[in-house]
């Protein structure tokens, strides 16, 4: 069966090696013809260098990987023989309403359509649809092809077999899907990262602690243990269990809590602090960010590498 990916841009590509690391056909579809050569070109070398380094995803050779991609500038033509499309265009509401109703007149009852925005509900991007039933998002992080996570939200007319389908394809290429029961503003994911950048802002912004320094207390801190256990299990193992933990350090909490400040307005002087900050140790130079960019990734691959052995002994 086919999978298959609406645009050719950066998640798309990253998406189409995850799938295509699992033996899946895929099929990616951009209006230019340009758009999808380039993007071809991108995925090969990206896969060679990932080759080079071992870390190339999968059982299969980088040839016999990218013989399962092909690209195609016909929706129609696309959509046919496809079992799960996933929807990859940028985070503007009206153009995936747009590509969902041309989805929407073309396909049939078995397909899954899936979207991979960020932060748009799936109330907003399916009410009304005919095949409503069908639609899911599947929120990856960026880079998919490093970071396993992806958020599973159904629409409230979800059918359950669509977000069970869309697990078990998620675990079958190798990432690690998470089901939400129910639809909420920035999903999870953004919500906890969003607490963590709002506390960083303030603790910034009322002078507290260097920029370069908060970013350690995360990275040589908090991070360590996260990316190995998340913050309830933190909890249950830093005492006797949970409950033994909430008993030794509600108040504690409590008190910090009542300490935070309001939401930022993420502008103005601290900005322009920490902007200053991020900018001294990385320039904004597209050529510095690009290889900063690579760097990252490097260290997520070794990480998820080392994260999979530890697994596996």
């Amino acid at each position: 069966a086919d999978i298959y990916f609406l645009f050719s841009g950066l998640i798309g590509r990253s998406w189409a090696m995850v799938f295509a690391a699992g033996g899946f056909k895929v099929k990616l579809y951009d209006i230019a013809q340009q758009q999808l050569t380039s993007a071809l070109e991108n995925i090969r070398k990206q896969m060679k260098e990932l080759e080079a380094s071992g870390f190339l995803k999968g059982a299969l050779s980088v040839e016999q990987q990218l013989a399962l991609i092909s690209a195609c500038t016909d929706l129609k033509a696309a959509a046919e023989g496809a079992t799960f499309i996933q929807e990859c265009t940028p985070e503007n509401l009206e153009l995936k309403k747009k590509i969902f109703s041309q989805l929407d007149l073309i396909v049939g009852d078995n397909v899954i359509l899936s979207s991979s925005t960020s932060c748009l509900l799936p109330s907003k991007l399916f009410t009304g649809l005919k095949h409503v039933k069908q639609c899911i998002v599947s929120h990856p992080v960026n880079p998919p092809y490093f970071v396993p996570l992806v958020e599973i939200v159904p629409h409230p007319e979800t059918d359950p077999s669509t977000t069970e389908r869309t697990f078990a394809l998620m675990k079958k290429i190798g990432q690690s899907p998470v089901k939400l029961n129910r639809e909420i503003e920035g999903f999870v994911l953004n919500r906890l990262q969003y607490a963590v950048i709002s506390e960083a802002w303030r603790l910034v912004g009322e002078g507290v602690i260097s920029p370069t320094d908060l970013d350690l207390v995360m990275s040589d801190g908090l991070g360590m243990r996260y990316a190995f256990i998340g913050p309830l299990e933190t909890m249950h193992l830093n005492a006797e269990g949970i409950s033994n933990y909430c008993e030794r350090y509600r108040e504690g909490m409590k008190l910090v809590l009542n300490t935070f400040g309001p939401v930022p307005e993420f502008s103005g002087e601290v900005e322009q602090k920490i902007n200053q900050a991020m900018s001294e140790k990385i320039p904004v130079v597209p050529k510095v960010l690009d290889a900063r960019r690579k760097r990252r990734d490097e260290y997520l691959t070794g990480l998820a590498k080392l994260k999979k052995q530890m697994k596996c002994d």
